[in-house]
């Protein structure tokens, strides 16, 4: 791909979709307001599906791709998400009850369900100054652009670059172009604090297999959460709407039930968000984290918030949990909080946690919980098996919160609460 063109098409993905710019001030907001039936919504979720609305343009089908929902309005989205969690709890006791365990509550949940916490981000997106930048390209060279941005108005860019035949030479040329048009280019008006390259033939790398190369700007940006700095590196994970994970943290906390001796085990912890924001309630925070640059990250913020009750180990947690569990004393109380990827939870982390007597309570945190977690929650739940070693005494879903951290799509966070 010749760079002019490669450029341009950087620039003209830089626009927003319509249902963002419809967030700016001083946009029109009808497309968001829509009153949309149900009726119609069925009428036109094939079309949806298909990405092809009669008509659209190229604006409304990326809108319809990423953002499903974006036509209805937000109560509409709220009680098609509520429905979804309640479906997921439905199979949950029903896959139990073929386990024998009786599970049935009123409705045909295992455990009560309450409504959707309503998205914070809502407001932020439609006031926000700053422009989304999405770049998606399905072949050549230039794959995609990746864009976090913060409430203390920093923006890192991470591009992705497929090499192909390219030499290092003509790599350098296409960084250095690339850089230009950030910093003296179009591309300024992204006032961008970080911009990042990285070579991948690959969906997903991370900085280990293949390193972010740092083009411009800081190697950080930052964000506060309940009154706390957080450094964030640019594979680091890092809850995208952080007024809705503000409220997701709070609740967390409330739900772990910690006394002033609890140790909290958080699991998958990333940059230590959850683990920090909850440091004051415990005696210690114990943190697992197969990304190391985010562990770094972890441990930079514990430092700069001056908590000291906090330890961040880099590893994969099927190999670094049993060790850890096998040597606990009973006698002190242990909260476990896991938020994994889509991929759920290695299984030798659930027969950590399920053998571990000290952990009576459990949060599981997911963003797709009809994924791979239920096989984990029906492990975590099922009763005792020598052969698959699950021979501590089984959890039972106790209360499921989903909070709307995605608005204009189908997904949410579940927060599911497991206690024995």
């Amino acid at each position: 791909m010749a760079l002019p063109c490669a450029l341009r098409l950087l620039c003209r993905h830089l626009r927003p979709s319509s249902a963002l710019l419809s967030s700016l001030p001083g946009q029109d907001h009808s497309l968001l307001v829509e009153k949309t039936t149900a009726a119609k919504w069925k009428e036109k979720k094939k079309a949806r599906e298909g990405c092809s609305l009669p008509g659209s343009s190229w604006e409304e089908r990326l809108a319809n791709a990423v953002t499903p929902l974006w036509r209805l309005p937000y109560q509409e989205q709220l009680q098609v998400k509520y429905e979804s969690q309640r479906k997921i709890l439905q199979t949950l006791a029903s896959r139990l009850e073929e386990l024998g365990i009786d599970a049935q509550k009123p409705g045909g949940l295992c455990c009560p369900l309450q409504p959707v916490v309503p998205s914070c981000y809502e407001e932020f997106i439609r006031h926000s100054p700053l422009d989304p930048c999405i770049l998606f390209h399905k072949g050549g060279h230039w794959r995609e652009l990746v864009v976090r941005t913060t409430s203390c108005g920093h923006t890192m860019a991470i591009v992705t670059f497929h090499p192909q035949e390219l030499g290092q030479e003509a790599l350098a040329t296409q960084k250095a172009l690339l850089k230009e048009f950030f910093v003296c280019g179009p591309g300024t008006v992204c006032a961008l604090t970080s911009l990042y390259f990285q070579e991948s033939t690959m969906t997903r790398c991370s900085h280990e297999q293949s390193p972010f190369q740092l083009l411009h700007g800081e190697p950080h940006i930052f964000e506060e959460v309940l009154g706390l700095k957080f450094r964030i590196s640019p594979d680091a994970f890092f809850q995208v709407n952080t007024g809705g994970a503000e409220v997701l943290y709070q609740a967390v906390g409330e739900l772990s039930q910690a006394g002033g001796d609890t140790v909290l085990l958080d699991i998958c912890c990333g940059t230590g968000t959850i683990g920090l924001s909850l440091a004051h309630q415990m005696s210690k925070i114990i943190g697992i984290e197969v990304v190391e640059k985010a562990i770094e990250d972890a441990r930079w913020n514990a430092a700069f918030n001056g908590i000291s009750n906090c330890e961040f180990h880099s590893g994969k947690a099927e190999a670094m949990l049993p060790q850890l569990l096998s040597s606990w004393e009973d006698a002190q109380p242990l909260v476990a909080v896991v938020n994994p990827s889509r991929a759920g939870l290695h299984y030798r982390v659930v027969q950590a946690i399920r053998n571990c007597k000290s952990i009576r309570r459990l949060l599981y945190i997911s963003c797709k919980p009809e994924g791979e977690a239920m096989r984990n929650l029906l492990e975590l739940c099922c009763p005792p098996d020598p052969g698959k070693k699950l021979a501590g005494e089984p959890f039972a879903p106790t209360l499921a919160i989903p909070f709307d951290m995605f608005p204009h799509t189908v997904h949410c966070e579940l927060v599911l609460l497991l206690t024995r």
